[in-house]
């Protein structure tokens, strides 16, 4: 028996209804209404966020890149602006064991150059030592800067699986805005993109219709094993790891303890 597309389409665990094209540009319009009072209100936040006050931190304290030790504030490049992703890190495990949540953000952020444009220079920290970090970017492909914070104190060295921002005013350095828990999102516009589709991230948390498809445990499309089955085994790599040049398949994270 041939199945035809009507056929897998009605086969769906779940799906919009069907209306015509009149029903369903009233029903868009009324959505749109509340999109762009969720814009507007987005904008205030922003106009509060500039607001904010600023602390100054020692921008002489060193972090290390592929030149070595090098001062904070050199990581400017000579802009005015900062924006910083703080990667975790599994001390001693091999690249398949490395964050799947900050993979997702680092490699979303391989490109800075709007930034740049704007005045606006980008760095990614992380806790690992250099000689553990270095192979790991080398192997992602990864071309913006990297620097190992270890041992480096708050607010440089804290608080990774975050976004800073920071000021710079000559030789002097300002925090002045920093992420908790979602708040990474931003660097990541999948997440935007896929809550315009109709399954959303495919989550178990997520609000959905009745007879929609269940949904997973929280990011379980992060990493996926040598077959393209995506999901949280010892045997998967964070998913875009596979696109790398030498990437095989894994039995074990090669974890040992926790987030450093």
């Amino acid at each position: 028996m041939t199945t035809t597309p009507d056929d897998l389409t009605r086969a769906l665990p779940g799906r919009p209804p069907v209306v015509d094209l009149a029903t369903w540009q009233v029903a868009r319009g009324e959505l749109l209404v509340r999109e762009k009072a969720h814009t507007r209100a987005g904008d205030a936040i922003a106009a509060e966020r500039r607001r904010l006050p600023m602390v100054e931190i020692d921008g002489t304290v060193e972090v290390v890149g592929p030149d070595g030790p090098v001062p904070f504030r050199s990581l400017f490049q000579g802009r005015d602006e900062l924006v910083v992703y703080k990667h975790m890190w599994h001390d001693g495990a091999p690249h398949q064991g490395q964050c799947e949540g900050c993979t997702v953000s680092a490699w979303q952020l391989k490109d800075a150059v709007y930034l740049n444009a704007r005045g606006v220079s980008f760095a990614i920290l992380t806790t690992g030592r250099w000689d553990e970090v270095a192979p790991f970017v080398d192997f992602m492909g990864y071309t913006q800067p990297w620097y190992s914070v270890r041992d480096v104190e708050a607010p440089v060295g804290d608080e990774m699986g975050s976004l800073a921002t920071f000021l710079r005013d000559g030789d002097r350095v300002f925090l002045t805005y920093t992420t908790t828990g979602r708040g990474v999102e931003a660097a990541a516009p999948s997440f935007a993109l896929l809550d315009m589709t109709p399954y959303g991230r495919g989550e178990a948390w997520e609000d959905k219709p009745d007879g929609w498809p269940g949904g997973n445990g929280p990011c379980w499309y992060w990493r996926m094993d040598a077959d393209g089955r995506a999901g949280w085994a010892e045997s998967t790599r964070p998913v875009p790891q596979w696109s790398r040049p030498g990437a095989t398949p894994v039995e074990s994270l090669g974890r040992h303890g926790d987030h450093h």
